[in-house]
This record gives C-alpha cells, structure tokens and sequence, in this order.
C-alpha cells in the first residue's frame, strides 16, 4: 500500500476552515471528520485534517501550544498544481473562500510559476506549477 501523507493543522473555526477548503474544491472525506476534525481529501494519498485548536492540542507535549496565536510561520505547505490557469483559480478560491494571496504568482525560473495563499487560520500553502515540457 502506498504511504499515505497527512497535513495536520489547528483552527479556531471549524465551520471557516470548511468554507475555506470547499471553496479549494477539496472533498470533505465525512467518515474521518467530525465536530473537532475536517478531513479534506487533496488527492488520493494526500489528506489536510482541520482540528479544532484544543483538539489539536491535545496531540501536543512538552507544554508546547498550537500556533495559532503568533505572527510567526511555522511551516510553509507546497501543493503542486496542473497549470498556470489552475494556479490563479485556487488563487481566486482561496480568497472566495475566506482565506488571502500571501504571495501573487510569479515566475522563477521558466516554465515555474509559484504562489502562495492563506488559509483563515494563517496557514500559508505554497502552489506551484512546473511545465516538464519547457525544462
């Protein structure tokens, strides 16, 4: 069986974080989500869990607290994406949904365009594109 990746990540309100994820055009996997988690299904082995912050939390040890309440970023989450013009659609969606453009699409190098988005929570979720055919 192939491995199977999760992306945990806390929240102050569920039913936002919903929002946010369904405006992606994610699907809500509702046999593993309930009023403390969202499983929302990237791809076929490729899960975001939305936990409800004291749930989350309690994962945690060693006093450690999600980080939910600070001006720091903490990890930087990459998904790759099928084209430019799908790029600038989850742009679009992420704002739709209640999240923002941290960083607009540009190019890097040619045949790359890279973006960032938001979540509601400041969950920052890098996009990015490569076109195989131009390397």
């Amino acid at each position: 069986m192939p491995n199977m990746f999760f992306v945990n990540v806390p929240t102050r309100d569920l039913a936002r974080s919903d929002a946010f994820y369904s405006a992606l055009g994610f699907n809500k996997n509702e046999t593993f989500s309930d009023e403390q988690a969202s499983c929302w299904v990237v791809s076929e082995h490729i899960y975001i869990m939305v936990l409800v912050e004291d749930f989350f939390a309690s994962f945690l040890r060693d006093g450690d607290e999600p980080n939910l309440r600070s001006k720091t970023i903490g990890s930087l989450n990459a998904l790759s994406v099928e084209s430019d013009s799908e790029l600038e659609q989850m742009l679009e969606r992420a704002v739709v949904g209640g999240g923002s453009v941290y960083r607009p699409a540009f190019s890097p190098f040619e045949g790359m365009t890279e973006a960032a988005m938001k979540d509601p929570d400041g969950h920052v979720w890098e996009l990015s594109f490569m076109d195989i055919g131009s390397a």
